[in-house]
């Protein structure tokens, strides 16, 4: 079986229904893509989690170590729509049982982030997965 992303309409669906991203390898370093990206999608008027457990903040928002501790900094009623990763292929994996065990439901996996046998494990547990695409390129495309 071979990966593909979901269809545009299904992107954008995803797009627009989204409120919170968990950005997973957000950088705190304003030259890093990761830090660009998620200060356009708040800009765009998502919440942002960074999950990254080397920083304490990134762009005014509290990080988290991993995404077992996203709850710690959500509202009861709240919940992540997104997880982004800007990590290197190796270590989707691990990202996809993380998301599998959490019930989450949708995984963006970022421009050269392509490990396509975790895609389809992911898929296969009902995640919506896009994969080797930039979540604000995609974003911005919309009207």
């Amino acid at each position: 079986m071979t990966f593909r992303n979901p269809a545009p309409p299904e992107i954008e669906s995803l797009l627009r229904g989204a409120r919170t991203i968990a950005v997973v390898g957000l950088s705190a370093d304003a030259s890093r893509p990761s830090h660009g990206v998620a200060a356009a999608m708040q800009r765009f008027g998502y919440r942002v989690i960074p999950v990254n457990p080397t920083t304490p903040r990134v762009l005014g928002e509290r990080a988290v170590p991993d995404l077992d501790h996203v709850g710690d900094v959500l509202a009861p009623t709240e919940r992540v729509d997104i997880v982004d990763v800007f990590r290197r292929p190796e270590h989707v994996a691990a990202i996809v049982d993380d998301c599998i065990r959490l019930k989450l439901p949708a995984l963006w996996l970022q421009d050269g982030v392509v490990d396509e046998a975790a895609a389809l494990r992911a898929q296969q547990a009902g995640i919506r997965v896009v994969m080797d695409r930039c979540i604000f390129r995609d974003r911005a495309a919309l009207r």
